[in-house]
């Protein structure tokens, strides 16, 4: 028998506000999966470094691990809405760039590299206000649901996105592929227009940004499991979340094949995310985001260590459905606590602070292509995924016990 309609995530459409930021979010999404992984399909075609693969990575996610923090002081202080406008254009435009550089046949390795430098930046400061804008258009017992079909856009995105890269690339040509990523962000900001600005900007601060950065700091001094959860979001960025900068890799070299293996790898991904959102969904306000978050993270190590031992492409791919069902669940449930916990006037310090799990990724990129290079990808995967169960296994247990029968929110439990 299925759940009632007001006991899942899909409540959250009842809000004019929300329903457009999701419609926002889908050609967003679509956008920015297409973004990272054709740059690294792209460097992948300049270069056959690992490394190279692991720098890429490192310089569109490394500014997010220096000025996300900045991202989210600002995110409490300006209007949400406007600056995330004005940032999805200027991806829009960055994405122009690449296809006129690619279709002149002008590009080079340090041209990918410099656009993603600049992609990063404005990353760290487009990712904290829209993260923070999700709380102010729901009420607070529907934001868990919120988040989940927030996560669903990102699934269908990293399903639609594997199944057109080959025949857009092969259409196109993958200057074609970057025209048409600037078109999905020339949408999305087109979507973000019919959103009204009221209520995305925070009473008026008087203090400095100094100061409102260490009030920041202070606060998730003061709170141990935001602290912890952000703590463990770095630390899986560093050795787990960053495993797709070795994919190309594992497609051009462990599987001998092309851009339609590599396709093939991200559709396993991408599939086994959009089930498990689906999932989280149908179970709406039942969850129990403590306890999921434990055992998806330990899980989503467990998996990735099963791909990295994968010598058939059919078995590769079916553990990265796996791991990717994993990861969303892992994310999703990490995201929704931190989300109830914090107090509304943190807020956008608190996710600019927990950015760091973009940048941290972006070491750990450079970190895998380095191991790889010296010694092999699947090497470096399995590394990566074992560090990462024991690390959520231990903060699962240590930090999050006492949550794992509640149901909802920590915010409402404790209320």
């Amino acid at each position: 028998m299925l759940p009632k309609l007001e006991n899942t995530s899909l409540s959250a459409f009842k809000y004019r506000e929300y329903r457009i930021f999701w419609v926002a979010a889908a050609f967003s999404n679509i956008g920015m999966w297409s973004l990272i992984f054709g740059r690294l399909w792209l460097m992948r075609t300049l270069t056959d470094s690992e490394f190279m693969l692991g720098l890429e990575t490192a310089a569109n996610l490394g500014p997010v691990l220096i000025f996300s923090v900045w991202g989210g002081v600002l995110a409490d202080r300006v209007n949400r809405l406007k600056l995330v406008r004005v940032t999805r254009l200027m991806f829009a435009a960055l994405a122009v760039l690449t296809g006129v550089l690619i279709a002149t046949g002008a590009v080079q390795p340090w041209h990918v590299l410099a656009i993603s430098v600049a992609t990063g930046i404005l990353l760290s400061f487009d990712i904290p206000s829209r993260s923070a804008m999700v709380a102010t258009i729901v009420p607070k017992e529907h934001l868990a649901g919120a988040i989940a079909m927030y996560s669903i856009v990102f699934g269908v995105a990293s399903i639609a996105g594997p199944a057109l890269f080959a025949p857009i690339v092969n259409t196109l040509g993958l200057e074609g592929l970057f025209f048409i990523i600037a078109a999905s962000y020339v949408l999305t900001t087109a979507a973000l227009m019919f959103m009204s600005p009221v209520g995305h900007k925070m009473a008026s601060n008087s203090v400095s940004a100094w100061r409102g950065l260490a009030e920041g700091l202070e606060y998730m001094r003061d709170n141990r499991v935001i602290a912890g959860l952000i703590g463990l979001g770095i630390f899986g960025g560093l050795v787990g979340l960053s495993y797709s900068t070795l994919l190309p890799v594992f497609a051009d070299e462990v599987f001998g094949g092309d851009e339609q293996t590599y396709g093939n790898l991200l559709l396993g991904g991408g599939i086994g995310g959009l089930v498990a959102t689906a999932m989280i969904v149908l179970l709406g306000k039942r969850v129990r985001p403590a306890l999921y978050l434990t055992i998806s993270g330990t899980g989503f190590g467990a998996f990735l260590v099963l791909f990295a031992q994968s010598d058939q492409l059919a078995v590769a791919a079916f553990a990265l459905g796996l791991v990717g069902a994993a990861r969303t669940i892992y994310q999703t449930m990490s995201q929704t606590l931190v989300q109830t916990l914090v107090e509304p006037e943190f807020r956008g310090r608190v996710m600019g602070i927990s950015q760091f799990t973009w940048g941290a990724s972006s070491l750990g990129g450079l970190m895998m292509g380095a191991l790889a290079q010296v010694y092999s990808a699947p090497l470096a995967l399995t590394v990566g995924g074992t560090l990462m169960s024991v690390a959520v296994l231990v903060v699962g247990v240590t930090l999050l016990r006492p949550l794992w029968s509640v149901e909802r929110t920590p915010s409402e439990a404790n209320a």
